[in-house]
């Protein structure tokens, strides 16, 4: 893991498609589980989806609750919150050539949060 990568933490859907895209791969079985918490720089509690790229460690600002709606919303997830297969398939085809993606995908549903995230590293 390179030191100097840029730490960012974003709103989920102020990103790009294509990255959405990308971290539905990762976390084909919904988001909610995968939320990590920490204190911001203003002293509250923030939860966050941690996601990282060849070029940058992301943590996605969003609440369980909104975790759970991103996920219903989204017509790439069927109704028990899982990605389809069709869409995974289609996804995985179109971001074959991304590394970070093979290293970070998993077919592990709960499988915990990275340690690699530590808020106080990041900027917004």
């Amino acid at each position: 893991m390179s030191q100097n990568k840029p730490r960012v933490i974003k709103d989920f859907n102020k990103l790009e498609p294509e990255l959405q895209e990308q971290i539905k791969l990762v976390y084909p079985y919904g988001f909610s589980d995968h939320l990590i918490t920490f204190t911001n720089k203003d002293g509250l509690l923030v939860s966050a989806l941690p996601f990282e790229t060849d070029d940058k460690y992301y943590l996605l600002r969003m609440t369980e609750k909104e975790a759970i709606k991103i996920i219903e919303m989204d017509e790439d997830y069927d109704e028990e919150g899982n990605l389809k297969q069709g869409v995974k398939d289609e996804y995985e085809d179109k971001y074959a050539d991304l590394d970070y993606l093979s290293d970070n995908i998993s077919d592990e549903e709960d499988e915990p949060a990275d340690d690699r995230y530590n808020p106080d590293d990041y900027e917004e």
